[in-house]
């Protein structure tokens, strides 16, 4: 492997944890420095929203300040990568707290992240991301996730 495939891999494991780290701190101006301007971002395979970065962040800003809290943890990413742009399939293990008659609730979301990524003039982006479901547990039976309209 060349040191510009190791560097660019090291370069797209950081974006993805900033993904996270924006995401859980509920930080969604900061999403601007991980996806392209033309981004498509498609969470419906858990019930939530698709669509470009605005719409994205407009929508997370309602569906995640339901929660007191939240915690994306990644798996090694699987990425594939082609000059200019790459592949990545990425789990992803997120435990995530509502408050339910003054106490926590806590309910686990298991995914996989697929993307698209490509090299910019500012470092690399996340083109288009997808979600795909594998599970939940602890589902709370009461509980309707944000209109994704």
């Amino acid at each position: 492997m060349e040191n510009q495939e190791l560097s660019d891999r090291f370069k797209i494991q950081d974006l993805l944890a900033d993904y996270c780290h924006a995401i859980d701190t509920q930080n969604f101006e900061a999403l601007d420095d991980i996806f392209t301007a033309d981004a498509f971002v498609d969470y419906t395979a858990v019930g939530g929203a698709k669509g470009n970065l605005e719409e994205t962040k407009t929508y997370l800003s309602k569906a995640l300040s339901k929660f007191s809290g939240m915690q994306h943890m990644l798996g090694l990413p699987q990425i594939k990568i082609s000059g200019d742009t790459a592949t990545g399939r990425t789990v992803c293990f997120n435990p995530m707290v509502l408050q339910r008659d003054g106490a926590p609730h806590v309910f686990f979301v298991g995914i996989w992240y697929v993307d698209e990524l490509v090299r910019t003039d500012e470092g690399w982006r996340i083109k288009h991301r997808a979600e795909e479901f594998c599970y939940f547990h602890n589902f709370p039976s009461d509980f309707t996730p944000a209109d994704p309209t």
